[in-house]
């Protein structure tokens, strides 16, 4: 029986015609989307890395590649017409649930059958369950008639919700449209709506017209099968499931206008490469203004790649250094230009005034900002980070400076043509850097303040049982201290001899550092400068307890460092995994990268891996 079968498969592969060129193919190059462009090319073997295409001899921007072999969602339509009854609607089963029982896990497919009218048997799914079942019970159509095309207008259609990139129509007939109310013009335009393409499979036979089919597949993108027989329907699925591995669907953004011709070459691994030629639609800008472009702009500009790019830098470049004159200039600059030779008014030098107004604008644009933003809360936030971080800039100079870095990451990530997901990554991780930099200074020198607090308050006590009094003491921490606590003491007697009250300055202090020790502390010291009673004494207290409180904090440090260093390992294990893998195996983990699937997935393991780390955190620590 085994042989008997594989004589079988080996008659049917013979009697399918070869259908590969043997090299790459350009197929359904389309400009319609002006200014995307997108084709599909079918390489000649299996390729990992998708192929790289050139206009006009030059490198191509923003091009993004969908393998037709990874995730897609494929409609399979069959033809149950009257003409189908016998071998041929068995043959058509068979070979069809052989084709679903062998396609890729992450592949979504729906049947849909058509006779004399077409509908849709079953809805996407990446299961086989659905599918088979509907083609176990799927017989002739008792009404006469073959809906083709429109069984490819209810195939576009559902695919119009699917959220996989890469689509597909798998259409098997016998015969030619004969009862559709959609024609082969509305059967193209849906499949290229939903940017589908078809492959037909047809049992030819003298009622067969072959030339729709061959059409509908060159415009989409897609491929023509023949068979003989029904016989050969199992390798003609199987033709394109092999045909799938090898398709890509590009698409890239020309810089090309409208009316120009393209050259279009995709160059693959190995060497091979194809050629192909699109027009853009629409006219050229002769032909719109009705006259000859502006001898302003020379035509070589115009033509060239960079060109444009360079005209639109220059024009942004001109109007912000419009909009800069137009702020920057003071209210009333021209009366006292005009009144100035009458006054005796010392002119400035022409660098000190353009000085003066750019730093007069970005003092207004400053300004602004602190109006529309300085109530709010994460403002508020941001200016005591800085001062907790002791770093010499304001809450706003500092919002800018993250803004700065965010777009620059974005640029550079641009640049290199990342997905619009990595650039917009790009930025967040940019904007996060100086962040993250002033925030882990913050915490550095809390620590180091944290730890100077014990001998600060001993060295208090100690002054004032000399008799020195509580300012006194303070001093000596200034003079005989050492940063972050000399200079922060220092900032309170200022305070206080600019006319601010001693336990207003401590707890702005106290608020400023963020140490709930030394919160504590500052607490009991304004409680007993106002009961009275021996401060002395109550700093040798406080900093006894400190400095319990200190050893019992790195006691409880040491004995969960077994379980932060799980949580770190725990954490950047499944980074470290995937980047691996992804080195050694690239098309093992495309599906995970580049499916819509696989992404949802990478956010739920990066969702659980937070929460996580926030039990792990509460686990860990003994502050609740």
């Amino acid at each position: 029986m085994t042989l008997r079968r594989a004589l079988v498969a080996l008659a049917a592969v013979l009697a399918l015609p070869a259908t590969a060129t043997g090299a790459t193919e350009v197929k359904a190059v389309d400009a319609g989307a002006y200014p995307v462009v997108s084709l599909t090319v079918v390489t000649a073997t299996l390729s990992a890395q998708p192929p790289s295409i050139t206009e006009d001899g030059r490198s191509v921007a923003g091009l993004t590649a969908e393998n037709l072999g990874r995730a897609k969602s494929i409609v399979l339509a069959v033809d149950r017409s009257q003409s189908m009854k016998g071998k041929a609607i068995d043959d058509a089963i068979a070979a069809a649930r052989s084709f679903v029982g062998g396609k890729p896990a992450s592949d979504r497919i729906s049947l849909t059958a058509f006779g004399g009218t077409a509908a849709s048997l079953t809805g996407f799914s990446s299961s086989t369950i659905d599918a088979d079942t509907a083609l176990r019970t799927l017989g002739i159509d008792d009404v006469e008639g073959t809906a083709l095309y429109d069984a490819i207008v209810v195939s576009a259609r559902e695919l119009a919700s699917e959220p996989l990139p890469a689509k597909a129509i798998v259409v098997m007939t016998d015969g030619r449209d004969v009862s559709s109310r959609a024609s082969l013009d509305d059967a193209i335009a849906a499949a290229k709506e939903v940017d589908a393409a078809v492959y037909a499979i047809a049992i030819e036979s003298p009622q067969l017209s072959a030339e729709p089919l061959q059409r509908i597949a060159a415009e989409t993108g897609g491929s023509y099968f023949g068979t003989a027989s029904s016989a050969a329907l199992g390798a003609a699925y199987l033709e394109i499931a092999g045909e799938f591995q090898r398709t890509w669907r590009l698409e890239y953004v020309t810089a090309a206008r409208p009316g120009d011709q393209l050259s279009l070459e995709a160059l693959v691994d190995g060497g091979d490469s194809a050629t192909a030629n699109v027009t853009v639609p629409g006219h050229a800008l002769q032909t719109i203004q009705g006259e000859k472009p502006s001898p302003l702009v020379p035509k070589a500009l115009l033509q060239s790649s960079w060109g444009p790019h360079l005209l639109a830098l220059v024009t942004a470049a001109l109007v912000l250094v419009a909009s800069a004159f137009l702020f920057a200039a003071p209210k009333g600059s021209w009366i006292r230009a005009r009144l100035a030779p009458h006054l005796g008014t010392k002119r400035r030098s022409a660098r000190q005034s353009g000085e003066r107004e750019r730093a007069s604008f970005v003092a207004v644009l400053f300004k602004a900002t602190e109006q529309a933003l300085g109530k709010k809360a994460f403002w508020r936030r941001l200016q005591r980070m800085l001062e907790r971080a002791d770093v010499p800039l304001r809450a706003v100079e500092f919002a800018y400076l993250i803004t700065g870095c965010g777009l620059g990451a974005g640029i550079v990530a641009a640049g290199l043509r990342l997905q619009s997901l990595a650039i917009l990554a790009s930025m967040v991780v940019g904007a996060f850097i100086p962040y993250a930099v002033v925030g882990m200074k913050a915490r550095r020198r809390l620590r180091a303040f944290e730890n100077q607090l014990p001998d600060i308050l001993v060295t208090m006590a100690a002054s004032l049982k000399a008799g020195h009094s509580f300012r006194q003491g303070m001093q000596t921490l200034v003079d005989e201290g050492a940063e972050p606590a000399s200079k922060e003491f220092k900032r309170v007697l200022t305070e206080t001899q600019l006319g601010r009250s001693m336990d207003d300055a401590l707890t702005e202090m106290a608020d400023r550092i963020g140490s709930k020790d030394l919160q504590f502390a500052i607490t009991s010291v304004t409680i007993q400068r106002q009961v009275g009673g021996s401060l002395a004494g109550l700093f040798d207290m406080i900093a006894e307890t400190v400095r319990n409180r200190q050893q019992f904090g790195r006691k409880i440090k040491g004995l969960t460092s077994m379980g932060r260093a799980s949580a770190y390992v725990l954490i950047a294990l499944p980074f470290f995994v995937a980047l691996a893998i992804t080195a050694i195996n690239t098309e093992y983990m495309s599906p995970l990268w580049h499916t819509a699937t696989g992404q949802k997935l990478i956010g739920l393991g990066l969702v659980m891996m937070a929460c996580g780390a926030t039990i792990l955190r509460k686990i860990v620590s003994f502050r609740g």
